[in-house]
């Protein structure tokens, strides 16, 4: 049996808007609901079930490994919008971008400060290990 990744819940302050602007930026199709969930669905079937909630947002981690093209495309509309990026998870290279493995990775946050990611290689596809 092949074992796939399905989905995940992101709490947020306003699903509608914060599905909205993950799947704009990605260059996704428009979210749909279900539910309690507004449901981003990426190009592999997994989604990215945003609910609304009152209650205090812990930030939660996500990377999409894209292509070169929409790499490009994805952070000229993160520089479009002014949002801050940086090239590290800890925030502190702000406005550059990283290189790992022989490709391009940016990291930037949604509306409720859940930290996504975009890279064009795998981590560990090009030998870099730090």
């Amino acid at each position: 049996m092949a074992i796939d990744f399905n989905h995940t819940i992101l709490p947020a302050r306003n699903s509608e808007a914060s599905a909205k602007s993950l799947a704009e930026i990605l260059g996704l199709p428009a979210p749909r609901r279900w539910g309690p969930f507004q449901m981003v669905t990426t190009e592999n079937g997994a989604n990215l079930d945003y609910m609304d909630t009152d209650g205090e947002i812990r930030p939660q981690h996500y990377a999409f490994l894209v292509s070169e093209t929409e790499f490009d495309e994805i952070f000229g509309r993160i520089r479009e919008r002014d949002l801050p990026y940086w090239a590290d998870p800890a925030r502190t290279q702000l406005g550059e971008i990283n290189h790992h493995d022989g490709g391009r990775g940016v990291y930037f946050e949604d509306p409720n400060g859940h930290l996504l990611e975009i890279i064009t290689r795998q981590y560990g596809s090009g030998g870099w290990n730090p």
